[in-house]
């Protein structure tokens, strides 16, 4: 088998894999197929090496300052006085790091709270039951969406993931407004990595609080998507799969509207319905 990674100019790298395909009553043959590119970020904070995300390359400043921003690092783009690559060459794995040097304003992490997360796991590492609790303040009333509207967002969505198209092995958070117009799109192996860089563009572009939009996944929604949502202020989550019961139980603490199962004609609220008009 052999692999080649190739990047088209604004879509996550991918990897053409030669592989053997195999179906009942007919004979196995090879052919290229496209896989979703994995591999670790080291990001490094007051000189040293501080977390290893393992993540798909691309957006990778977005992808730190969104997970400093939800580790509550960071709250302002002007708490981040740098971010890059390392002058220093020495300090390149594989040319996948990132350093960060951190304004005083900014709340540098505990050394306990340095830790190695990977592309399924938005919490791995954390040592206390205290280090998870969610930070956020209570979602206001404002947004609505009709529900007419609401049930076209995971087509729109989908429409527009130009990496899964080719891979169907990434994930993606995407920002809409009431209307319906995508805003900005994430994909990436991991989900909550993909909402971190949706999380890190927005802090970019001076967007958070983003109390004026819909947080739409591809996926299932799980704790830590719901925290992520909760520090940004989203008041709305929507995604074609099953909430946890976490997930249910901070929305409900944090005023935020969630949606599971979203389909053309069907969906579940599990919490906040009166954001959803025309029901």
């Amino acid at each position: 088998m052999t692999a080649q990674i190739e990047n088209a100019p604004g879509d996550a790298p991918v990897m053409r894999s030669s592989v053997q395909k195999l179906a009942m009553d007919k004979p196995s043959r090879i052919q290229d197929d496209w896989v979703a590119v994995e591999a670790p970020l080291e990001v490094w904070m007051g000189g040293k090496p501080s977390t290893v995300l393992m993540r798909t390359p691309g957006q990778d400043e977005e992808l730190v300052r969104g997970f400093l921003f939800g580790e509550g690092i960071v709250s302002v783009m002007s708490d981040i006085v740098s971010i890059g690559r390392p002058v220093n060459a020495d300090q390149q794995v594989g040319g996948s790091v990132i350093a960060v040097e951190l304004a005083a304003s900014a709340k540098p992490p505990a050394e306990e709270r340095l830790f190695y997360s990977n592309s399924s796991c938005g919490v791995c590492g954390k040592q206390t039951i205290d280090s998870i609790e969610v930070r956020g303040t209570v979602a206001q009333q404002g947004l609505t969406i009709e529900r007419s509207v609401l049930c076209t967002l995971p087509d729109r969505l989908r429409d527009a993931q130009s990496t899964f198209a080719k891979t169907g092995g990434v994930h993606a958070s995407g920002l809409f407004t009431p209307g319906g117009d995508l805003v900005a799109l994430r994909e990436d192996v991991g989900r909550h990595n993909a909402l971190d860089k949706l999380v890190g563009w927005a802090l970019g572009e001076g967007r958070i609080p983003l109390t004026d939009y819909v947080l739409v996944l591809s996926g299932r929604i799980s704790y830590e998507l719901v925290q992520k949502a909760v520090a940004a202020s989203i008041p709305m989550i929507a995604a074609v799969g099953a909430p946890s019961s976490l997930a249910v139980e901070i929305s409900e603490r944090f005023g935020v509207t969630l949606v599971g199962f979203l389909r053309p004609e069907t969906l579940n609220v599990y919490a906040h319905p009166g954001r959803i008009v025309g029901q």
